[in-house]
């Protein structure tokens, strides 16, 4: 076998081109947004700056730029069109740099690692003096996306209700859809599956769930910790916004005999009514949105039975760059997550605390989501005909891979983290 950084390539050649994209499904992706020449023209100084800084960017030169680099070198991106490129990120920043992707304009034999070096360095990429600039080109997040009931629906569905047989595709058979825990990298002595049921059982465990436990989960997924919890004699309530996760999730429960046991409401959180002794909700507070964090915490609050525990697994980000985030219009939040936002650790404290809760465990584990994404990413790639199959077009194929390599070199480079945390009532209450 040729070793990668020594092999020659043919001249790179863009998956397709923008007139086979469908413009009625994608018409930000089909045409080239509208940019002053000017705005261009600084958009290629400071992006191609950083670009060759870093080592990153390879102009269609049709040899495999590592060959020249030597053994070891790092990953590259290729230009198929470097005037569309740079003309959608004058126009819309990080959404252009996605969608630039999604139109085939740019490629990299390592997505996750050319994300990973960008995501490393998401806080100098741009010179001190400029980033003052940011308002000038970053969008606002738009009003139709704010999590009201109603909305909160509406975005839920746009992500959790493409397709239960798209997320099989590239989940493990528990259909678990957040960070595992590993034993040890990379995971090729364990299954996804196993390391799934580890992850859950440390929740169940730090909630204290046991026979007889009164448990509520905010957020369902497609069942698999609802059945966990049902196996140790749990009596579960479990609420999701998804009608098609819900289906799915009632199906599993059907199957595995714990109808009893299991209650499957599709059921905004702020309309929680009993009270439970235990709640554990695993990467929901990110569909929430930072307007409502004070009612999601007040809502976990006055679900908790006198002497309760919470158990959350939350992604988190530093407190800076989830302000700057809140404030912007990303190609995540267009294209992916509608109304989302990850927390900071700070932001979690804090709205905990106003709603009476004290947190009394923090861990992060965030190697291990790097990991989970990367099992995903390459089960996805290995299923694309399949999705296809399910009626999802290319386009739709490269968001999708985009968007867990974006994931996976967010913890890679320590710009993510995922925590379990453990609240209880604090001692005001």
């Amino acid at each position: 076998m040729i070793p990668r950084q020594t092999r020659t390539a043919s001249p790179a050649r863009p998956p397709f081109g923008r007139d086979e994209v469908d413009a009625v499904r994608w018409p930000d992706v089909a045409g080239l947004p509208s940019a002053r020449p000017g705005h261009t023209a600084v958009a290629r100084w400071l992006v191609g700056r950083a670009l060759r800084r870093l080592s990153l960017v390879d102009l269609h030169g049709g040899v495999d730029p590592r060959a020249s680099r030597g053994a070891g070198a790092g990953p590259v991106m290729t230009l198929h069109d470097p005037d569309a490129f740079y003309r959608r990120i004058a126009r819309d920043g990080l959404i252009g740099f996605g969608e630039s992707y999604m139109a085939g304009e740019w490629d990299s034999e390592d997505l996750p690692g050319v994300l990973t070096v960008l995501a490393a360095h998401a806080d100098n990429l741009v010179p001190a003096p400029l980033r003052r600039l940011r308002p000038l080109w970053a969008s606002a997040r738009p009003g139709s996306d704010r999590n009201t009931p109603r909305g909160a629906r509406r975005n839920i569905q746009r992500h959790y209700d493409l397709s239960n047989d798209l997320f099989a595709a590239f989940l493990d058979p528990t259909l678990t859809y957040s960070s595992a825990v590993f034993t040890a990298f990379p995971a090729r002595f364990e299954s996804l599956a196993a390391a799934q049921h580890r992850k859950i059982d440390r929740l169940l465990d730090l909630a204290e769930v046991h026979g007889g436990t009164r448990l509520l989960e905010i957020g369902t997924g497609w069942g698999e910790l609802a059945l966990r919890a049902a196996g140790r004699g749990a009596h579960v309530t479990t609420l999701t916004l998804s009608t098609e996760q819900a289906e799915l999730a009632r199906e599993r429960i059907r199957s595995a005999g714990f109808e009893d046991r299991v209650e499957v409401l599709v059921r905004d959180y702020r309309s929680i009514e009993d009270r439970y002794d235990a709640v554990v909700s695993v990467e929901m507070i990110e569909a929430v949105g930072a307007e409502y964090w004070p009612s999601y915490f007040t809502a976990l609050s006055g679900a908790l039975a006198p002497g309760g525990r919470i158990a959350l697994q939350a992604i988190t980000m530093g407190h800076q760059q989830m302000l700057n985030t809140a404030a912007t219009h990303t190609w995540i939040s267009k294209y992916v997550f509608p109304g989302g936002l990850i927390p900071s650790r700070e932001a979690i404290a804090e709205h905990s605390g106003t709603a009476g809760l004290r947190v009394l465990a923090d861990n992060g584990y965030g190697e291990h989501y790097a990991e989970t994404l990367r099992l995903w990413r390459e089960r996805f790639t290995t299923h694309r005909e399949t999705v296809a199959g399910l009626g999802f077009d290319l386009v739709f194929q490269r968001m999708w891979e985009l968007y867990l390599a974006y994931s996976e070199a967010g913890f890679r480079s320590r710009y993510l983290d995922v925590r379990q945390i453990l609240l209880t009532e604090g001692t005001h209450r």
